[in-house]
C-alpha cells in the first residue's frame, strides 16, 4: 500500500506521514477482524480433523471386536516344549488334544564318491554331463575338460536349477590330507522333492543314483532320504511334507521340532483371557480419548472461557449421542430378560464415569469372563451376521440391522457409519456426512473472509493513495504560502 509521492511536513511543520499511518491503522481494524475470524475458522477445521480421527480410530477398535473370530483369543501350550511350537487363532475351540512327532520332514541329499582335490579338473573330454531329475524337472549339465572341477561343476548345478537344487563342495576328512564330496541337496522336503534318475559320464565323477523303492534302501550315495513329516494327533496320522500342522486341529498351529514315535505329548487349548482384556482396555481408552476431547472442547470458565474453539458446536452433541446411544441405551426388556447378567457393559465390569470416561472395574471383568467367555463375547459381537434387508449402499436403511441378534460393536460401528458417511435419502436428496458437512461449511467461510479481506486491503490501497495526494497539496500549498508570506515581510 506504499505511495509514490513522499511528504514530510516540510511546509506545514506537521508529521504527516504519522497522521496517515494512524489513519490508516484505524482504516485496517475491520481486515484484522475478518483475519481472527479466519483464524478461528482454520483452528476449528483442524479440530475438526482431529475429532474426525478419534471417531475413525474408535469405529476400527469397535470393528476390530465385532466378530468372534475378532474378538475372541485362544493360546495352545504343549506338554514338552521340545518336541514341537503350538499356537492358536481366534477360529480355535477350547480342548485337549494329543500329539505324537513320529518323524520329521526331510530334504533328499546326495554326495558323489569322493575325490582327492576340489579344485582338480575330472572330465577326460569336453561335453561330458551329470543328470537329474527334481520336481518334475530333467536337468542335463554339460561340463568341459578345462573347467570341471567338483567346485566349478557344483557352481553349474546351482545356476541351471535356479538354486531348486543346492550343491556344495564338503571336505570330508583333515585339511591338507584328505577327500572332498560334491553333495547335492534339493531345497524342499518331502518324498515329493526326491531327486531321482542321477547319472554322471564324467570322467571323475561317479555315483550310484539308485534311490529308495519303497522299505527297500537305496544306493549309500543317498545320505539322507527325502521323506515326509509324520505325526499322530489326537489318534489320526497325518503325513506333511514340511514340518508344519497347521489346522489339523482347527484354529491351531503345530510345528514339529522333534521325532520321538514313542511319546505322547498333550495340547491344551482355552481361551487367552489376557488378549482379549487388552483388546477390551484398547477400545476403552480410544473411547476415553475421544471423551476427553469433547470435555476439553466444551468446558467453560467465567475468567478463562470457552475450553476449546468447539465449544457449543452440534457435531460434539452429535457425536456423544451418537456413541452413547449405540453403547448405553439397552431397552428395559433387553435388560430384563438378561437372567445370567451379560447384558450390558456395567455389568461386564466396564462403567461410565460422571465426565463421560469409561472405567474398567478389573475384578468383576476377570469374574464375568472366568463364568463364560462366549455369554461374555455375546453382548460384543454380532453372532448371526449383519442384514440391512436388501437395502441399497448410501441410504439410510443401509446401516439399520434387520436380523436378531447384533452385539454393541457391531451396532456402534453402523450407528458411526450412520452419521459420518454420505447417503441419499429414498426422496432422492443427497446428505454429506457431519464431518464433510462441517469441514465444508469452515472452507467456504473462510473463503468468504479472504475475499472481503482482498476487497478490504484494495479499498485501503486506495484510501492510502488519496490520503498522500491531498497531504502532498496540503504542503505545496503552504509552502507557496510561507514563500509569499517571506516576500511580503521583505518589503
Amino acid at each position: 500500500m506504499a505511495s509514490p509521492i513522499t511528504i514530510g511536513g516540510l511546509g506545514s511543520g506537521l508529521d504527516t506521514k504519522a497522521i496517515i499511518d494512524a489513519l490508516m491503522a484505524v482504516e485496517s481494524i475491520p481486515i484484522q477482524q475478518l483475519e481472527d475470524r479466519k483464524e478461528l475458522e482454520q483452528k476449528k477445521l483442524t479440530l475438526i480433523g482431529t475429532l474426525k480421527g478419534l471417531v475413525n480410530t474408535l469405529r476400527d477398535k469397535a470393528k476390530a471386536l465385532s466378530t468372534t473370530g475378532e474378538f475372541l483369543s485362544y493360546s495352545a501350550t504343549i506338554s514338552d516344549q521340545a518336541a514341537a511350537k503350538v499356537s492358536a487363532s481366534s477360529t480355535a475351540v477350547a480342548g485337549a488334544h494329543t500329539l505324537v512327532v513320529q518323524s520329521l520332514a526331510a530334504s533328499d541329499r546326495w554326495a558323489f564318491d569322493p575325490v582327492t582335490d576340489a579344485d582338480a579338473d575330472l572330465a577326460t573330454v569336453d561335453g561330458q554331463t551329470l543328470s537329474f531329475d527334481y520336481d518334475g524337472q530333467s536337468y542335463s549339465i554339460s561340463v568341459n575338460a578345462a573347467t570341471s572341477s567338483l567346485t566349478e561343476i557344483a557352481s553349474a548345478i546351482n545356476n541351471a536349477t535356479g538354486g531348486e537344487v543346492d550343491a556344495s563342495v564338503v571336505q570330508t576328512s583333515d585339511i591338507g590330507t584328505g577327500t572332498f564330496e560334491l553333495v547335492m541337496a534339493g531345497g524342499q522336503a518331502g518324498t515329493a522333492y526326491r531327486i531321482s534318475n542321477i547319472t554322471s559320464n564324467i570322467a571323475g565323477l561317479t555315483i550310484d543314483g539308485t534311490g529308495p523303492t519303497g522299505q527297500t534302501a537305496g544306493s549309500s550315495n543317498n545320505i539322507i532320504v527325502g521323506t515326509n513329516a509324520i505325526a499322530v494327533i489326537d489318534g489320526q496320522t497325518i503325513s506333511r511334507a514340511t514340518n508344519d500342522f497347521a489346522n489339523v486341529i482347527p484354529g491351531v498351529s503345530i510345528t514339529a521340532l522333534e521325532a520321538d514315535p514313542l511319546t505322547t505329548h498333550s495340547i491344551t487349548v482355552e481361551g487367552d483371557k489376557t488378549a482379549i482384556k487388552a483388546k477390551i482396555k484398547g477400545f476403552v481408552d480410544t473411547f476415553n480419548e475421544l471423551a476427553k476431547f469433547v470435555n476439553k472442547q466444551n468446558t467453560y470458565d467465567e475468567e478463562a472461557g470457552p475450553g476449546g474453539e468447539l465449544f457449543g458446536d452440534p457435531i460434539m452433541r452429535t457425536v456423544t449421542s451418537t456413541v452413547r446411544s449405540a453403547l448405553f441405551s439397552q431397552s428395559a426388556s433387553q435388560v430384563a430378560s438378561d437372567t445370567a447378567g451379560f447384558g450390558t457393559l456395567r455389568l461386564l465390569g466396564i462403567e461410565l464415569q460422571s465426565d463421560g470416561t469409561l472405567k474398567i472395574n478389573d475384578t468383576k471383568l476377570d469374574d464375568k469372563l472366568e463364568e463364560d467367555p462366549n455369554a461374555f463375547a455375546d453382548l460384543f459381537v454380532d453372532t448371526d451376521g449383519f442384514d440391512n434387508g436388501g437395502a441399497a449402499v448410501g441410504t439410510p436403511a443401509y446401516y439399520v440391522d434387520q436380523s436378531a441378534d447384533s452385539g454393541l460393536m457391531d451396532d456402534l460401528v453402523r450407528e458411526i457409519d450412520r452419521v459420518v458417511k454420505s447417503y441419499q435419502s429414498s426422496s432422492g436428496s443427497f446428505s454429506k456426512g457431519i464431518f464433510d458437512a462441517r469441514t465444508d461449511a469452515l472452507n467456504a467461510n473462510m473463503k468468504l473472509y479472504t475475499d472481503q479481506i482482498e476487497a478490504k486491503e484494495r479499498r485501503l490501497t486506495v484510501f492510502e493513495q488519496q490520503l498522500t495526494s491531498k497531504f502532498a497539496a496540503l504542503e505545496s500549498a503552504m509552502a507557496q504560502l510561507q514563500s509569499q508570506q517571506a516576500y511580503l515581510g521583505a518589503l
